[in-house]
């Protein structure tokens, strides 16, 4: 009856109304909700087929529910190093367990990045959803899957225990008096063994005092910190040339056998007619070598020609570089003007950093910094097709396709942004005028049904 499908496509105006009032309202409610996306009721009408000719019969109009997921949000300044925005399409990995993970817990995906560290050191959000990661290996490497994600682990940035590098690299600038030298005992009497500035160094009463030292500090594999000193005596036989020695303060610290005390490596040091460093005439680590010394792990025999670290010590080997490029011999008087080196004793995690491409890395109160993990973006075919879960978060389904997990950057995974954040894509101008058509189209389907029982009332009225 024609009166009937008029009533009952009133209902369904009402009932699809109602869903659409319900999302509007989900998204005026979610205005400020970090990285929220909005969704949308649209309507499609419902044909009744006509079985009598001249006769309408009403089919009424069905809610269809629209996501909005892979719009992208404006990104705002965050108040945390920890807050993250994606730029692009990536969805970050996420699980609701810190720890224990198997390969058949849930993993959900999502953009809201108000990350903060919790009481155990991992990264959450604000829906105590847990950041995965693939874990950095001992040797600085990734192992990243695209689609396994129990490669991936949640990220911890705390309870990394504490951080030693040792020292690989020296840095010298420093200039050596070309003039006669007051004071000077001269190189006539010099040796490297019982004569040696490494002698003097450790009683004056022995050796041959050196004209220019420079100390600089080594720091060892477990986080020691050694003084070693680069003495030089000008050569009185040949212009341009400086008799060098490399020594440990205390000579304790060096086993070398029985070569001079302390001593690590000896030669000349020899400068062009301009007074830069000629490397490769010098011989202090030999002919032409770029200037590096090595010192073997404690416990084993050391010797004049390969020097160990001494076996109380206990500690590892040690392999340094020496940059001299910036040593010069100039008529002035001679002068230390910097002496750097790498390397840095035990320290604490004291705060933690995270670039566009989603490396994570441990700030130590030492000035290391270590990188400890690699954030994966997931990617879907068709992100719109996600299923939407509590805490702003999606997960897969058939419509959204099988996702890949990159690195930011890498095929359309978008970059991350550190101490941002995504807002959401509610506009509320739109939503309230959304708001006004709702509730008169709301009101109009009521007078529908209102219309069609006045009908009805009139037709059983005719039979009194």
């Amino acid at each position: 009856m024609s009166i009937n499908s008029a009533m009952l496509a009133g209902v369904s105006g009402l009932i699809s109304n109602s869903s659409s009032l319900a999302a509007i309202s989900d998204n005026i409610a979610n205005s400020n909700t970090t990285s929220y996306k909005r969704n949308q009721v649209d309507f499609g009408n419902v044909v009744t087929a006509q079985s009598v000719k001249g006769r309408y019969a009403a089919g009424g109009v069905q809610a269809i529910n629209r996501q909005f997921v892979s719009q992208q949000g404006l990104i705002q300044s965050g108040s945390s190093s920890t807050d993250l925005a994606i730029s692009g399409d990536g969805f970050f990995v996420v699980t609701n367990k810190a720890s224990g993970l198997q390969p058949s817990d849930a993993r959900s995906f999502t953009r809201s990045g108000a990350f903060s560290v919790d009481s155990n050191g991992f990264l959450v959000n604000d829906a105590k959803l847990y950041l995965q990661g693939w874990p950095v290996q001992a040797n600085g490497t990734v192992n990243t899957s695209p689609t396994d994600l129990s490669q991936m682990a949640s990220i911890n940035v705390k309870n990394l225990g504490a951080a030693v590098s040792q020292t690989g690299k020296i840095s010298v600038s420093a200039n050596l008096d070309t003039r006669p030298i007051a004071g000077s005992v001269g190189d006539l009497t010099y040796n490297t063994g019982l004569g040696s500035m490494a002698a003097y160094a450790k009683n004056p009463a022995n050796g041959t005092k050196p004209d220019f030292v420079i100390d600089t500090n080594v720091i060892d594999s477990l986080g020691g910190i050694h003084r070693v000193s680069m003495a030089y005596l000008k050569d009185s036989s040949a212009p341009n040339s400086w008799h060098a020695e490399i020594y440990g303060v205390p000579d304790t610290d060096i086993d070398n056998g029985a070569g001079p005390p302390g001593q690590i490596a000896s030669g000349l040091v020899k400068f062009t007619a301009s007074g830069a460093f000629d490397q490769a005439t010098s011989t202090l680590f030999g002919l032409g070598n770029p200037p590096a010394f090595a010192l073997a792990k404690s416990g084993v025999a050391g010797t004049a020609a390969a020097p160990a670290w001494n076996a109380p010590l206990g500690i590892g080997a040690s392999a340094l570089t020496i940059d001299l490029t910036k040593l010069t011999q100039y008529a002035a008087t001679s002068t230390v003007n910097t002496v750097s080196s790498d390397g840095a004793s035990v320290g604490n995690v004291v705060g933690v950093q995270i670039d566009q491409t989603g490396t994570v890395s441990a700030i130590y109160d030492n000035s290391e910094v270590r990188k400890i993990a690699q954030i994966g973006l997931a990617t879907f075919p068709n992100a719109d097709g996600l299923k939407a879960v509590s805490g702003n978060a999606y997960q897969v389904t058939i419509d959204s396709g099988q996702f890949a997990v990159k690195q930011a950057g890498v095929g359309g995974a978008g970059s991350i942004a550190a101490s941002s954040l995504e807002a959401s894509t509610v506009d509320l101008s739109a939503e309230f005028t959304g708001l006004i058509s709702t509730q008169k189209a709301y009101s109009a389907c009521s007078k529908i049904i209102t219309t069609a029982d006045q009908m009805l009332s009139e037709l059983i009225n005719i039979i009194r």
